[in-house]
């Protein structure tokens, strides 16, 4: 198939001042119940991944290594969870979504294990070393430009025309609470955890992470963290509206993952109740946190899976004074090229 023309009229907004952003109205949000049952379906499906301890942290750091999940990335337990539940009517349709990456390998993964047909709708920017994954796995692969409007739209008229299910990659509660087991195990594994720190890009990851722990141990701090050269989320969170960048924007960060351009609805409801506040990290930063990781924790994070990390690392003095955190390591599907690069 052809290559959809570029369409882009987001704008990029400067963030404002910050303010209070509890109890605004929006769509229902994601229980801990729903949680409850996602893990309960992703049993034996998901690795109940590690808290590794980051060497000689002060104050301590877990890392959350959703690296070693078998896509290499949390993305399967969204995935898994909105796919499971359809009828199996539905199921037999066949499915699509569309994606940067992490999300296409776990729809391509859950697709596979299911047995049924799976169209991916990916940038043509996308990381190689994603897109043979998801071909490895039997999923057909559409490439259009990388912007969310050119992604959204072709995989609606895919939709449309053969009758797949839309399985999207953020917006969608089955999706956050899948997403949501990751704060579920967070909490108890380290039921005295003081903060944790979450990459944003769509907002599903830190939707469900803050459901859960909120549910679970109210006391404890969310904290998003994105690339400062795709802050879209932080711009949303402090303006009290959804904000975008344009993908020439986003375009710019090294973490591929993190190139959302603008939150869903959902997730944007979702970061407004139960997100505390969300930081930035610069390019280099990203960089040396993941050279940190490979050497120090023995853990292979691709740009998007270290941004947490970077914030512990590089930015304490914007983030809560607690006596311990939790980084979410969200995948490690680099290209090898840039990860000899980066271990320079």
């Amino acid at each position: 198939m052809s290559r959809v023309t570029r369409h882009d009229e987001a704008t990029r907004r400067e963030p404002a001042t910050p303010g209070r952003h509890r109890g605004a109205p929006g769509p229902e949000p994601v229980t801990l119940a729903d949680i409850e049952e996602a893990a309960a379906r992703l049993s034996g499906v998901c690795l109940r991944t590690p808290l590794v301890p980051y060497p000689l942290a002060d104050p301590p750091l877990l890392v959350k290594a959703e690296s070693l999940q078998p896509v290499g990335a949390f993305k399967l337990r969204g995935a898994y969870n909105a796919i499971a539940r359809l009828p199996e009517a539905e199921r037999a349709r066949g499915v699509v979504t569309h994606s940067s990456g992490n999300h296409a390998q776990a729809v391509a993964y859950t697709a596979r294990r299911l047995g049924i047909p799976v169209v991916l709708v990916v940038p043509h920017t996308t990381p190689g070393v994603k897109v043979d994954a998801c071909r490895r796995l039997g999923a057909e692969i559409v490439y259009v430009e990388p912007t969310m409007e050119a992604r959204t739209a072709t995989a609606g008229r895919l939709a449309e025309a053969h009758g797949f299910t839309l399985i999207p990659p953020f917006d969608d509660p089955a999706v956050i609470a899948g997403q949501g087991t990751v704060g579920l195990e967070i909490v108890q594994d380290a039921p005295d955890v003081g903060a944790v720190l979450v990459p944003v890009g769509g907002g599903g990851l830190i939707s469900g992470v803050a459901a859960a722990v909120r549910a679970l141990r109210p006391q404890a701090k969310v904290i998003g963290v994105e690339p400062e050269l795709a802050a879209d989320a932080r711009a949303s969170l402090r303006t009290g509206r959804r904000v975008a960048w344009t993908a020439e924007d986003t375009g710019r960060t090294i973490a591929d993952a993190l190139r959302a351009q603008r939150l869903g609805a959902l997730t944007f409801a979702h970061i407004r109740e139960y997100v505390d506040d969300i930081v930035t990290v610069r390019e280099e930063e990203i960089r040396e946190a993941m050279r940190r990781l490979a050497r120090q924790v023995r853990l292979v994070a691709e740009p998007a899976g270290a941004v947490a990390t970077a914030a512990y690392l590089f930015h304490r003095d914007e983030l809560p004074s607690v006596s311990s955190y939790v980084a979410v390591l969200s995948g490690g599907n680099v290209d090898p090229a840039l990860f000899a690069e980066v271990l320079a």
